[in-house]
């Protein structure tokens, strides 16, 4: 997705879900029968790892950062799956090849936005053409056709960009039903096009609260940024997604690095004030890599009592939202919802190289995911 004002995909995908204004869109679900519930454990635990261009010189994409990073996740962090979303087909398609040859189980999804309809399915169906060709070699992949597409896919709801069409439905400026019946179009253009291209378990990232008709898919896919003080709501919250008698993968969940950032549902992002010049950190927010790691591990207790299908944390890495110890109104990383945190070699230098360190929440994964990988291997 092009830039905005300076919010890139990465920051603003975790927010949108959870501004309000996807309830709008309502709630439906055909009933089924499923026994997920009467499972225990996740079938795929993993993390989301965002490809894209980045925003400076020193944050652009690098090949060889990425294969460090996916032996990374798979050794350090004991994820068994990786979740390659954003867009451009070769870092796609290279992330996935990498995952894939380091064992992984890849969910694939390209996340083109705020350009023409037909350019986004063009870019749907070469990734999912890859797709596919992993999944002939023996690869375990799952596609899926896109996120949340009334926020990325202009002419669902009115604006040139992302941040005009979240203008436009916090303020009202819409008209409902049609943007449902434009949001059901593309949806049934997007899977027809998945199919058509990608032979193996297809899917969709919706917010919580969207409406779509699964029938198009084989897995519902949700990004969750929900907060409640006891686990028996978030179950409650999520078991109508299992009416559909699908697997549910959990596509994103997670928080950021403050106190009170879990009860933002989702809007942690929006403590940075991108107009200044550098961005900096609006309020006296204190930082807490503990509270994101609580929330991180309290929700995958969760997802594993229920039995579901996937929940991939969201995301591995920011690196334009630096982390600044030295000066907390300048520490981007607090409103990140990495589970590392970058460290630029010279701070403010847009051409700076950088690191990432694993936050508590990487820690807290590692251990809960090595876990469950042995519990697994030991025959549950």
């Amino acid at each position: 997705m092009e830039k905005t004002k300076g919010i890139n995909r990465a920051r603003f995908l975790a927010g949108a879900a959870a501004l309000g204004v996807a309830g709008a869109l309502g709630t439906t679900g055909r009933a089924g029968a499923t026994d997920a519930a009467a499972r225990r454990g996740l079938r795929h635990r993993g993390v989301v790892y965002t490809v894209g261009e980045g925003e400076t010189p020193g944050t652009a994409w690098s090949a060889a950062r990425m294969r460090a990073d996916i032996r990374a996740i798979r050794d350090r962090l004991h994820a068994d799956t990786v979740d390659v979303t954003g867009d451009g087909v070769e870092r796609l398609t290279a992330t996935a090849a990498e995952a894939a040859e380091r064992g992984l189980h890849v969910w694939l999804q390209p996340t083109l936005g705020d350009v023409p309809e037909r350019d986004i399915l063009e870019h749907l169906a070469e990734t999912g053409r890859f797709a596919e060709r992993l999944r002939r070699q023996g690869a375990s992949v799952d596609f899926s056709v896109g996120c949340e597409f009334w926020l990325f896919v202009p002419g669902i709801v009115p604006g040139d960009t992302v941040l005009d069409r979240v203008r436009n439905l916090i303020e009202g400026t819409y008209d409902p039903q049609k943007m449902q019946r434009r949001l059901d179009r593309f949806t049934a253009k997007a899977a027809r096009t998945g199919r058509s291209v990608f032979h193996g378990p297809l899917s969709y990232a919706a917010a919580q609260d969207d409406r779509v008709d699964w029938t198009l898919f084989d897995i519902v896919g949700i990004d969750y940024y929900s907060f409640f003080p006891h686990p028996a709501d978030h179950v409650r919250e999520l078991r109508r997604h299992l009416r559909w008698g699908k697997p549910l993968a959990i596509t994103e969940f997670g928080t950021c690095a403050y106190v009170g950032a879990p009860e933002t549902a989702g809007m942690g992002w929006n403590v940075v004030d991108y107009d200044k010049d550098p961005q900096e950190i609006k309020g006296d927010l204190v930082r807490s890599e503990h509270i994101q790691a609580a929330y991180l591990v309290d929700l995958l207790a969760v997802f594993e009592s229920m039995g579901l299908y996937a929940a991939m944390a969201f995301e591995f890495v920011t690196p334009d939202a630096p982390h600044r110890p030295d000066k907390p109104r300048y520490d981007l990383d607090m409103a990140s919802y990495a589970i590392t945190r970058t460290v630029e070699d010279r701070p403010g230098d847009p051409r700076s190289g950088w690191h990432w360190e694993p936050k508590e929440a990487f820690h807290a994964l590692a251990r809960h995911y090595a876990r469950a990988a042995g519990h697994c291997r030991g025959g549950r």
